[in-house]
């Protein structure tokens, strides 16, 4: 998630790159380094998808590593682009459109690689998955940003941790049992407190109804985020995962769709004035958060623990405090400081447990 600490330096390297001619020439070469990257990061990622689902072996610490770096850094800077698309384009019309794309190229690349698409089993499990974490938890964030701070928002879904341990029944005896995982969660949430704490205060100053609403919301978001995540951990579908990661982005897409008419977006925008960064924000999004970021995030669902996984919610707001100290050239208190050491601490604990049980 990104977050108002890093905003300055994400607007300027946008407006950069989207505003200045005599940068376009250098973007050339570095395009062709980046789509290089990425091609060996998605590739590498969509072999982990199919890997694990084989069931042949455990994957490797470096699969892992990779689909938790993905999840961690690309979703640490989403939120931000969500607000760049959200200035010329409403919100469920960036819903449908981010992900019925993203779902599109999935299911193109499927085709390409002569994947079964069409499997009944596949279909139910993607539609329920898709609805609940892209439509509904997913569609409540777009909703929301357009009137809330992302600082309050960060606080808001940094509480999907503790919905994973209180919605994962099958696991309450595992899960309750371990008091390093249960103390990391607790003070977890309390350090992403500290990191947004400031910023809270100073814009929550005036609490109207629209506001309360919108905490309202952004909490059964994030029970809906977990739920789903659960279901879809606990309903393994046969084939490849990046057929099931297509399908949700689809079936969340179409959901969309219906919204845009009956809250009239259509007819609300002007696509001439729209943007050309908001048009760059929506692509990083369909690109980066989804194809990368979320279908990582749906492979580590299948191969990690769900309190394991649940820990992005705590690690993208500190990726969004480093990126704007050392790139933005943003100022840290003494307060954020502690809450990022706070919150560091509090992965170790929640996954203390699963690395002692591994080292015997």
């Amino acid at each position: 998630m990104v977050f108002d600490v890093k905003q300055n330096y994400a607007e300027a390297l946008v407006t950069k790159m989207c505003e200045n001619d005599n940068f376009a020439g250098g973007m050339r070469q570095r395009a062709a380094n980046w789509q290089s990257f990425f091609t060996f990061a998605y590739q590498y990622l969509l072999h982990c998808h199919n890997y694990a689902m084989t069931k042949k072996a455990a994957p490797s610490v470096l699969l892992v590593s990779l689909a938790f770096a993905t999840v961690y850094i690309v979703w640490g800077s989403t939120y931000f682009f969500i607000q760049k698309a959200l200035a010329g384009l409403h919100p469920f019309m960036l819903g449908s459109m981010r992900f019925l794309a993203s779902g599109s190229i999935l299911l193109i690349w499927c085709i390409i690689r002569k994947e079964k698409i069409f499997n009944p089993s596949v279909l139910k499990t993607a539609a329920v998955t898709g609805l609940m974490l892209l439509f509904v938890a997913m569609g409540v964030v777009l909703w929301v940003e357009q009137f809330m701070p992302s600082a309050v928002v960060a606080i808001m879904v940094s509480a999907a941790p503790i919905w994973f341990i209180l919605l994962d029944k099958p696991r309450w005896k595992e899960n309750l049992s371990s008091t390093s995982t249960i103390v990391g969660l607790v003070i977890g949430f309390g350090g992403v407190l500290l990191l947004f704490g400031e910023q809270v205060l100073g814009s929550l100053t005036n609490v109207d109804s629209k506001t309360i609403a919108g905490l309202a919301m952004l909490i059964v978001g994030s029970m809906f985020w977990s739920g789903g995540s659960l279901y879809s951990k606990s309903h393994p579908t046969e084939g490849s995962a990046t057929v099931s990661t297509a399908w949700q982005m689809m079936f969340a897409g179409l959901a969309f769709v219906p919204c845009t008419f009956i809250s009239g977006e259509w007819a609300k925008t002007d696509f001439h004035t729209v943007p050309a960064q908001a048009w760059f924000s929506v692509w990083y999004l369909i690109l980066m958060g989804s194809i990368a970021a979320y279908s990582a995030y749906v492979w580590l669902l299948q191969v990690r623990p769900a309190t394991q996984v649940s820990t992005y919610a705590y690690v993208n707001p500190v990726i969004a405090v480093i990126l704007g100290v050392f790139f933005g050239h943003e100022k840290i208190t003494l307060i954020q400081i502690i809450g990022l050491v706070i919150i560091l601490f509090s992965v170790l604990l929640i996954n203390w447990s699963k690395y002692k049980g591994a080292k015997k």
